[in-house]
């Protein structure tokens, strides 16, 4: 509990010199919650002081950072080859299956059925005593990162991206001076 004075006292403050007797008054010298308040402040003070000069020796240096703009020369996707494989029923004697024409193939082919273009007879269907299963393997490629090169201020540079930047680059440019390591290190 902080409990006020009673009333305001005056603080002395007399110098001690070794010398000389100690020349002020027994009245004047702090005493009890008054000396430890003098030298609270006192710590804080010096404490204060001392701040700056702990300061000056740590030096943050600001960061000069800046954005531009690259030139892309080539882009180079970097692929994973998977493989998947399944099983699937092949059969002896029967043709192999045409897939289904796209665009114009298809679009010329519907126009052959409506002119009444000559019909193919079906194929007769494999018994099940000829089919069996096979397992099929199929290899899938999919583009995982691009190697890119680039030029920026006449230097020519290269970097791995997860994604193809087009024509132009934004890049992020740092300069910050050397500094040489201390001798004896």
């Amino acid at each position: 509990m902080i409990q006020p004075f009673p009333e305001p006292q005056r603080i002395h403050c007399c110098p001690v010199e070794p010398s000389r007797p100690a020349s002020c008054p027994a009245q004047a010298r702090p005493q009890g919650r008054l000396a430890f308040a003098c030298l609270l402040l006192a710590c804080v003070l010096l404490a204060a002081l001392a701040l700056p000069a702990a300061a000056q020796e740590t030096v943050v240096p600001k960061r000069n950072v800046r954005t531009g703009y690259a030139k892309v020369l080539s882009v180079t996707p970097v692929y994973q080859t998977l493989t998947a494989s399944r099983m699937e029923q092949q059969c002896e004697g029967a043709e192999a299956e045409e897939p289904p024409r796209r665009g114009i193939a298809r679009l010329v082919d519907k126009v052959k059925d409506a002119l009444g273009g000559e019909e193919e007879a079906p194929a007769p269907a494999p018994s099940a005593e000829d089919c069996r299963m096979v397992r099929v393997e199929r290899e899938f490629r999919r583009p995982i990162a691009y190697d890119v090169d680039y030029i920026y201020r006449g230097m020519k540079y290269r970097s791995r991206l997860p994604y193809d930047p087009g024509h132009r680059l934004k890049v992020q440019v740092t300069l910050e001076p050397y500094v040489a390591p201390p001798d004896g290190e």
